[in-house]
């Protein structure tokens, strides 16, 4: 006899939402049938009766979540004590080839650079990225892009929450066929779950994903508005960058960089991060981070598929390549924070 179906108040609700686990993916939203729910304040709401359709916990990384079996499902195996920050087929240090994708990237640009080749060689129509909305200066907000001009639109990297998986839903509509995906652990995880249940509407148009290496987000309330606004006086509208390197680094359109310490940055981190033990995107097809480097992304290659995109492009010239052995900060670095996060969450 098969289990009975949950509906969201019994499952999510009362396990993770209320007990704030929740991520703040949205993941629950994109996929419930009967648009019972809707995405709030960083979260899931019911905005009428849920149906009980029994869908939304089969797709949320923080509801009966098995990182053995979605191991199982992306690499066909289980990962080992030696593998200390996941599967992987290889790790290198990387950076676009391209001076305009190094003018407006984060770190190396190695995301950009990837997804720039996957559109100019039609293994893409589309992807999925974080941009800043119009209306809120620097606030993310999920986009799906269909040019290498949106690419570079929309480069560099933003630390207060995007719940990227929504924009799945206007892939579907506009009838998109093959995707990147860009997002946090806690989004490819959702993705996996979508993948493993599955929901081949959306998963079948997934390329690849490119998971981004996150030890936390922050609340832009408290990170953007109370303090870079309120403590550093920095106008919102005048940030031309964000980037972490033990320190919150903000540098003005006028080249002026202001650092909050991360300890203070730390008071403002979402409460639904703290309970993620995955620092590297331990399911994606590539995972990318700056560790610390400067101009070059630590990169790691752990899928059959991602393998595929990475050296096509690097045998277009799309990026260049240095050993991981000349970064042993990095590498240590990586496997420092992947330990610390399975500790601590």
């Amino acid at each position: 006899m098969s289990a009975p179906k949950l509906g969201f108040e019994e499952s999510l609700q009362e396990n993770v939402v209320l007990k704030e686990l929740c991520s703040g993916c949205a993941a629950c939203v994109l996929v419930c049938p009967f648009n019972c729910l809707e995405y709030s304040e960083e979260r899931p709401e019911l905005n009428k009766k849920c149906e009980i359709c029994g869908i939304c916990p089969k797709v949320c990384p923080r509801f009966e979540f098995s990182q053995a079996s979605l191991e199982k499902l992306v690499f066909e195996r289980e990962r080992q004590p030696s593998d200390e920050f996941g599967i992987y087929r290889r790790a290198i240090i990387a950076q676009a080839a391209d001076d305009n994708i190094l003018r407006l990237c984060q770190d190396g640009g190695v995301v950009s650079a990837l997804l720039t080749y996957a559109f100019n060689n039609g293994i893409i129509d589309s992807a999925i990225v974080s941009d800043i909305s119009k209306e809120k200066p620097w606030f993310p907000i999920p986009r799906l892009i269909s040019t290498p001009e949106d690419v570079l639109r929309c480069a560099a990297t933003r630390y207060t929450y995007s719940p990227n998986p929504l924009a799945l839903q206007e892939a579907v509509q506009q009838k998109k066929k093959s995707l990147a995906f860009v997002g946090t652990p806690c989004q490819v995880q959702s993705l996996r779950k979508l993948e493993a249940f599955p929901l081949k509407k959306y998963s079948s148009i997934i390329r690849f994903t490119i998971g981004l290496m996150c030890t936390e987000s922050f609340s832009y309330d408290g990170l953007m508005k109370k303090h870079i606004e309120g403590v550093l006086g920095v106008n919102l509208d005048n940030i031309a960058k964000i980037n972490i390197k033990g320190k919150v680094l903000v540098t003005t359109k006028s080249g002026e960089t202001k650092a909050v310490p991360l300890q203070e940055a730390k008071q403002y981190t979402r409460k639904g991060c703290l309970s993620c033990t995955d620092f590297s995107s331990e399911l994606a097809d590539i995972s990318a981070g700056g560790l610390g480097l400067n101009g070059w992304t630590f990169t790691i290659i752990r899928t059959k598929k991602g393998e595929e995109i990475f050296d096509g492009a690097q045998k277009a010239g799309a990026v260049r390549i240095r050993p991981v052995e000349e970064e042993k900060f990095a590498w240590d670095l990586l496997v420092k924070l992947s330990r610390k996060k399975r500790r601590t969450a």
